[in-house]
């Protein structure tokens, strides 16, 4: 087992070192076949550890990476059920994402440099997965902070997307900052930085340290995972080629924070106000996310925001105590989303680049095995009844409702408007760029793409349309994950409600997807420009002005104080003044260099004159006295 966990780790890694060392002397397919291959390996590897695993958990000690004077850093892995499903699902996305980006980058000069940070993103992500020391899981954490960046900002010599690179990197650095004071904080109560040592010891955590500590990791996850208020880098990140997109918004960066959570879930529940703060956070920016999104213009910025909207959902679930349905709709939005985005890759290259959905249209007609894919992509995050999304929202949802506390039911009605929204803006991006339009595009209009990139699309479709078989509720059949997970620490494996309840959360979530769908068909159906409302759209177009706020607000004051200390304090005083004192020495020493001459006339004469002096300063002394 040790082999095999340790391999699933190393394959991408390999993978990328290859690329880095000997990508020069290979050719294109060479150089994405090494790639391909690494994490079609990370991912056999995951299948079979999952297959072999015998026991509830496995502690694994690879090595040992550092100590000083108490303080170790070892790598070593914590494999329960919760890191399998998480490795598995990372895995195989990104080995479709992998496989499609074959195609997609297939005329790009940088196609070693890509494969190289795509193959060290998917190890830096196996590392937070399963890494059991907090020091190895923040080292894979700094690890998808990097690719992210060198990612994003892949085409880096438009200004614009560098730019996006280094606004993701940097935002997400605030929510580091929390994690590393919380790796300090647990090392000083437990003198151990293991997670499985830290979740078997929690009762030695007081009510105000649990709170301190799960409010630090609910910053880190906010920052990491894109949630308000530090979000605003993500709609930004669009800037990278759409795999990549894929990559960091579906499967993979953004629910590492919720992930995280999930893995220190025993630590959160021993405070109530971290729990609720989780639940809030993770609701109004499900709200926030859906508003945004229903007027954007760029069909890879509605994802974004929806992508926001729906981590939101997860944060909610772990905020309302319920691992399974947070998990199993992380697992649901990696499939639905990641098909979302690749399929979206496929339109922006067959219309040369184009991302406005208002100059899109007719591409039912024009690319139907498209269009039929990105269909199924949003059925499942418009939570068509029945299909994958659905189940996973509905859980999430009904455990907010039967949650104690007056607030919750709060949270649960800003959730069902968030969850009619998410249906709304979902199929107005469908019918704006899909539906025929008297002024959408004709089919000499459409460039040539490989039929690879949409034929490797399917088996996301499949995983997405029916991931809710997975966990059906009572009623429907088993609770496969949730009983898969029932030993993870917090986890429950169903929901508490009364038939009553469940009924009328999954009549009143079907009415909502379908009444979005409705609305959405009715306003947007060969419409070619936005409803009335333009100040409002303005409002929700700019995510509320938040970005404005933080540009005005934050970035420009410090930046002019970042000038005025660097012009004028730095460069016009510290430097301007060094250089003054350092030129008055000068000249005090090309006036000493006059008296050494060598004459002992000369030397004789300055005798005499300070002889002189000293005469008169003790002159000057007596007659004072």
């Amino acid at each position: 087992m040790k082999t095999v966990l340790l391999l699933l780790m190393l394959f991408p890694l390999m993978g990328a070192a290859l690329n880095a060392l000997l990508g020069r002397y290979l050719t294109r397919r060479g150089v994405a076949a090494v790639a391909c291959a690494a994490v079609l390996g990370a991912l056999a590897m995951a299948v079979a550890a999952m297959v072999n695993t015998t026991a509830i958990t496995r502690d694994i000690r690879l090595f040992d990476w550092f100590s000083v004077d108490g303080f170790q850093a070892v790598m070593n892995v914590h494999y329960d059920h919760l890191a399998a499903v998480m490795a598995l699902m990372i895995t195989f996305v990104s080995s479709v994402i992998h496989l499609y980006s074959v195609s997609f980058m297939r005329e790009d000069e940088g196609i070693i440099r890509y494969f190289c940070y795509l193959n060290l993103f998917v190890f830096a992500m196996l590392v937070i997965a399963l890494a059991d020391n907090l020091i190895f899981v923040f080292l894979g954490w700094e690890g998808v902070g990097f690719c992210s960046y060198v990612l994003i900002g892949f085409w880096y010599s438009d200004e614009a997307k560098a730019a996006a690179g280094r606004k993701a990197f940097l935002l997400t650095r605030i929510g580091d900052a929390a994690f590393g004071v919380a790796l300090g904080l647990f090392f000083l109560i437990f003198k151990d930085l293991s997670i499985s040592h830290i979740v078997a010891r929690t009762s030695l955590l007081s009510l105000g340290t649990a709170t301190l500590l799960g409010l630090l990791l609910l910053w880190a996850a906010v920052g990491k995972s894109a949630q308000l208020p530090l979000l605003v880098w993500l709609p930004d990140a669009m800037a990278g080629p759409s795999p990549v997109s894929a990559l960091i918004h579906a499967a993979t960066m953004v629910t590492a924070g919720v992930y995280l959570l999930m893995r220190l879930f025993p630590i959160l529940i021993l405070s109530p106000a971290a729990l609720m703060c989780t639940a809030i956070v993770g609701t109004l920016t499900a709200l926030f996310g859906s508003f945004a999104a229903l007027v954007q213009s760029d069909i890879k910025r509605v994802l974004a925001y929806s992508t926001i909207s729906q981590v939101g959902y997860m944060l909610l679930a772990v905020g309302v105590a319920d691992i399974v349905g947070g998990m199993f709709h992380l697992l649901s939005h990696a499939f639905f989303k990641s098909l979302l985005f690749l399929a979206a890759g496929c339109i922006i290259q067959a219309l040369a680049g184009e991302h406005n959905i208002f100059r899109m249209g007719n591409l039912r007609r024009h690319l139907p095995g498209v269009s039929l894919l990105f269909l199924a992509g949003c059925l499942c995050l418009g939570t068509f009844p029945l299909l994958g999304g659905y189940f996973s929202k509905d859980r999430i949802l009904l455990a907010t409702f039967v949650h104690s506390g007056e607030l919750s039911k709060v949270l649960w009605v800003i959730g069902m408007a968030a969850a009619f929204l998410t249906s709304l803006y979902t199929f107005r991006l469908y019918f704006i760029a899909f539906q025929d339009r008297p002024d959408g595009r004709k089919k000499d209009e459409f460039l040539q793409i490989p039929g690879f990139m949409s034929w490797v699309l399917y088996p996301l479709a499949l995983t997405a349309l029916f991931d809710g078989l997975l966990n059906l509720p009572g009623g429907f059949g088993k609770l496969f994950l949730g009983r898969y997970l029932a030993s993870v620490p917090g986890s429950i494996v169903e929901v508490h409600a009364t038939a009553r309840e469940i009924w009328g959360m999954r009549i009143g979530s079907a009415a909502l997807s379908l009444g979005g769908m409705v609305s959405a068909y009715f306003l947007w159906r060969r419409k070619s420009e936005e409803p009335a409302l333009r100040g409002l759209r303005q409002v929700l177009f700019t995510g509320f002005y938040l970005d404005i706020f933080y540009e005005r607000v934050i970035a420009r004051p410090y930046n002019r104080i970042a000038g005025l200390l660097w012009t004028d304090i730095d460069e016009g005083g510290l430097d301007r003044g060094s250089e003054k004192i350092g030129g008055g020495f000068q000249r005090l020493s090309q006036g000493l260099r006059l008296w050494t001459t060598g004459r002992l006339s000369t030397y004789l004469r300055m005798l005499f004159l300070g002889f002189a002096a000293l005469l008169c300063l003790l002159s000057l002394s007596w007659y004072i006295q």
